[in-house]
């Protein structure tokens, strides 16, 4: 794992590490930008196995229809088998390029996830979707990001509401939603829908956060029906996707929210024992650097907007 983190001092992260044992992982940031041609075929040949394993048929969109242009907008976690050539699982996240207020914004979207049907049900939700974002986050200078979920899947779909902040729809929390969430949206919807395959045929309820007839640019044979779905733990997910969600005509929730820099230990937290000496260390290191030493850092940063405080970048001479 501490390889994951010294890969944040490169251009573009490119780490392998081992969690639990067996279980290779290995995240890649914008492979189009710096693999050769003959490693993105091989990267985009392991995708399509994974694919395969699903028994659907093939997808088109996002970086498995092999469009050279979306490895260069995204950041991809395999999962291997220790001894294995061909990953089981993957989730390929695109930065959607965004304007809020007037600035330029990155959503990193949860992205395609897939699994083969064998290894699901083990807990690998976390090694492809959060470990990436929490890198991401690092690689951020520990700011807050915004993040964004499209899905039908119950399990998915809780994961964002007990993992990210200000994250609308939310049942758990009652979350409102906010004109910022309102604006993201529109632009996503607007401009990057491509990206999650859906098409232009799908339209966007705003009041519930769901596309309408979602399974139209390229993602339709991930469809499924409620009993199909993966189910979360909690009761108060499960019944929410099967009230507002039509799963006849193939509707998705989009989730938006943030994460922060709470949210960052209390992940981190949930790799050490709980109770013990390295987890009350780091309780006090995080303190430490979010009232003192972040905030003087991001002051001394003059390429960055720091908000009413230094709105603008300076000017170029």
């Amino acid at each position: 794992m501490l390889a994951a983190f010294k890969s944040l001092r490169k251009p573009y992260i490119d780490a392998s590490f081992r969690m639990r044992g067996r279980i290779l992982v290995r995240i890649v940031e914008r492979p189009g930008m710096w693999m050769s041609d003959d490693e993105q075929r091989a990267l985009i040949a392991d995708l399509r196995y994974v694919v395969s394993q699903l028994g659907k048929g093939d997808l088109e969109y996002g970086v498995v229809s092999g469009d050279p242009e979306r490895l260069k907008s995204a950041v991809i976690t395999l999962l291997y088998e220790e001894g294995q050539s061909r990953p089981f699982a993957f989730n390929a996240l695109p930065v959607l390029d965004c304007v809020l207020r007037g600035r330029e914004t990155p959503v990193y979207h949860f992205g395609l996830g897939v699994i083969d049907p064998n290894h699901r049900g083990s807990g690998y939700s976390f090694m492809l979707y959060i470990f990436t974002i929490l890198l991401l986050f690092a690689r951020n200078q520990l700011r807050p990001i915004w993040v964004s979920n499209v899905t039908q899947v119950p399990a998915v779909y809780g994961l964002c509401c007990e993992f990210l902040d200000n994250l609308y729809p939310n049942p758990a929390t009652g979350q409102r939603r906010t004109f910022t969430h309102l604006c993201l949206a529109s632009e996503i919807m607007d401009k990057h829908r491509a990206a999650f395959g859906v098409g232009p045929e799908a339209w966007f309820d705003a009041d519930r956060f769901v596309i309408c007839n979602s399974y139209t640019g390229g993602s339709d044979n991930l469809k499924k029906s409620y009993a199909e779905s993966t189910h979360h733990r909690k009761p108060v997910y499960n019944a929410a996707c099967q009230r507002e969600l039509d799963y006849v005509r193939g509707d998705d929730f989009l989730q938006l929210g943030q994460l922060n820099l709470s949210l960052f230990l209390k992940s981190v937290l949930r790799m050490v024992p709980d109770g013990s000496l390295i987890a009350f260390l780091t309780r006090g290191i995080f303190l430490g650097a979010q009232s003192v030493v972040l905030p003087f850092l991001h002051w001394l940063d003059v390429h960055r907007p720091l908000g009413e405080l230094r709105p603008h970048l300076p000017r170029s001479k």
